[in-house]
């Protein structure tokens, strides 16, 4: 990344001519944005990264100016623009993250340019050649280092301007310590989907009185692009399969074919859809098809907002063309599930303590159990404590609090209640012959892990994967159990398919661990070590995913590395020794214990 004038310099400036203006300072709202992960974009297609960057430059060229503001500087992949008026500055902000999302939602998400932006309201130095200074600028730099990729950062100076100017929902991320600043910053965040007022104010759209707190959506007809009345059969025949799909993820509500197709031929405002359909999501395409190829893109809508949450494009050849629609079925219901999902826990986040209800508390622990620290754990369980407190036979709420008890049994301590309350919990979702493959898939890791009833647990999900083939958790869960028994060519199959249906999962650590293992049987030790760094760089806090990568380390002669990696996993579990590893460490049958017991003695892991 380019370095620009305004975050300063290790070189003193000369001293200015004295026929020159004096800087002026004043107060401004300030908007400082950058690239995530520019070096990565520009690393892999230079030319693709350069073209996107002159695209986004030119959003952000007619947004700031549409809202009065001055481009001051757009070194690099960096943004700095000044506003007289912090609701301009905000507008400006969300309007660029909207165009920009929309602007990118054919390419695949590796592709794709996420700006993170910052804004704050302080003084700044103006010199006459156009160029801005000052701390209020460092301050807005910084904040826009700890925004979300696609979302606006800011401090309470602008949220408290702004407050009854522009209609956005914030999400307080507290007092933040950030770089080379003196004292903390209470910084807020709000995504691009924020709708943004008129200048003369308008009444918010009322939510359906019939809405359920339960999420739902809708799946509207896909616009068939090819020019051709004849093929709008495939596009509906598309859109019938994503919606049956979609139908077996059980906590979410899916609108029937005939409501949906309702709107086929026209192209309604998405907040009507939401209103009079009562969702909370749309899922929107199109089909373009020319000779045996075909095109697909489809998007994830909040309907209230119209802000995006998902999109993707799929190609194929129609050499079979129900083998095509599978796959790309296949690939939309992987996708919208945890999009969905992730949408619901940042609604849940943003809510009152006092109102929230036992799903807003599931969703709360559901986030708190992929985290895999002892803090976590807690939290989350306390979370369920409470849903379940509400809703008694809550069985999501079961079976994540089977998975987090089993968390904490391994590694926490191995308190023998916490395996009896584990396995109490995954008993109430066996008896509850639920149809819910996450609650499934975590219930069935319990009873497998904890009491080794394995056939059981393997029942359990493969009747997850009966009812949701998409569920990326339940072949998670798949390829470790089948690890566990020694099964390393099914593992893998489990393995890859849950990374492919969901790459970005927050438990993909669990399968790159497992392919670590997997690799490490067949002596590919090369490859083992680098499915264990993936899983370790997804979640530097996971043990198992530590105890595999320094295996890999000991059997590349790679000693010194080992030991370090053994430090840490000793400071993560202070009661880990190879005595303690034959029940925690679940992946020990692939490896023969007296085989991994040995490689860790090596790396100086206790008896």
């Amino acid at each position: 990344m380019l370095r620009p004038a305004w975050m300063g310099s290790n070189h003193s400036q000369s001293a200015l001519h004295m026929s020159n203006p004096a800087p002026k300072t004043r107060l401004a709202a300030i908007l400082v944005a950058d690239v995530e992960g520019y070096s990565r974009l520009m690393s892999q297609d230079e030319h693709a990264t350069l073209a996107s960057l002159d695209e986004a430059r030119s959003v952000f060229a007619r947004e700031i100016a549409a809202n009065e503001g001055r481009v001051v500087d757009m070194a690099g992949d960096s943004v700095l623009a000044l506003f007289d008026s912090a609701a301009g500055a905000l507008r400006a902000a969300l309007a660029v993250q909207q165009s920009l999302a929309a602007a990118a939602s054919d390419l695949p998400d590796a592709r794709r340019m996420h700006y993170r932006i910052g804004l704050h309201l302080g003084d700044v130095i103006e010199k006459a050649d156009g160029s801005a200074y000052g701390d209020g600028i460092n301050t807005a730099a910084r904040v826009q280092s700890a925004a979300h990729p696609d979302c606006v950062a800011a401090t309470e100076a602008i949220v408290a301007v702004v407050r009854g100017r522009v209609a956005v929902d914030w999400e307080d991320l507290g007092d933040q310590r950030l770089k080379n600043l003196a004292r903390p910053v209470r910084v807020f965040s709000t995504r691009p989907a924020g709708r943004v007022l008129p200048q003369r104010a308008q009444a918010p759209i009322a939510a359906s009185s019939t809405r359920s707190d339960k999420p739902s959506l809708a799946v509207l007809p896909f616009t068939n692009l090819s020019g051709d009345p004849e093929q709008d059969y495939f596009a509906d025949g598309m859109v019938e399969e994503i919606i049956t799909g979609l139908a077996r993820i059980r906590w979410l509500t899916v609108i029937a074919r005939n409501s949906s197709f309702a709107y086929k031929g026209t192209a309604p405002d998405l907040r009507t859809v939401g209103r009079e359909l009562a969702v909370r999501y749309v899922v929107q395409g199109s089909v373009r098809r020319a000779g045996k190829s075909v095109r697909i893109s489809a998007q994830l809508v909040e309907a209230e907002s119209g802000g995006h949450l998902w999109a993707e494009r799929f190609d194929g050849a129609l050499d079979d063309v129900f083998d095509l629609q599978d796959q790309i079925t296949a690939g939309v219901v992987a996708a919208i599930e945890p999009s969905v999902r992730q949408a619901e826990i940042e609604r849940a986040k943003r809510k009152r303590p006092e109102n929230l209800d036992a799903y807003d508390l599931y969703l709360r622990a559901l986030e708190q159990s992929y985290i895999f620290t002892p803090a976590a754990r807690t939290t989350g369980l306390s979370l369920l404590d409470a849903a379940i407190a509400l809703e008694p036979d809550y069985v999501e709420a079961h079976g994540v609090a089977a998975f987090c008890l089993q968390q904490r049994y391994l590694w926490g301590g191995r308190a023998p209640s916490d395996r009896e309350a584990a396995l109490r919990h995954a008993e109430a979702v066996a008896a509850a012959r639920t149809d819910d493959a996450t609650a499934l898939a975590f219930a069935g890791l319990a009873l497998s892990a904890l009491d080794g009833r394995h056939d059981v647990a393997l029942v359990m999900v493969e009747r997850a994967l009966e009812r949701n083939p998409s569920s990326a958790i339940a072949h998670n869960v798949s390829a470790l159990i089948n690890m566990m028994l020694a099964r390393p060519e099914k593992s893998v199959v489990h393995a890859e398919r849950s990374l492919r249906l969901s790459p970005f999962d927050p438990l993909r650590h669990i399968p790159e661990c497992t392919l670590a293992v997997a690799k490490m049987a067949s002596g590919e030790h090369e490859a083992a070590l680098a499915c264990a760094r993936r899983a370790v760089e997804a979640n530097p806090a996971f043990t198992p995913g530590l105890t595999t990568l320094a295996l890999c380390l000991v059997r590349l002669g790679r000693i010194d590395e080992a030991r370090a990696t053994v430090h840490r996993l000793v400071e993560i579990a202070p009661d880990t020794r190879i005595a303690t590893l034959r029940e925690r460490y679940l992946f020990a049958n692939s490896l023969g214990f007296d085989s991994i017991a040995a490689d860790l003695r090596a790396a100086g892991l206790p008896e």
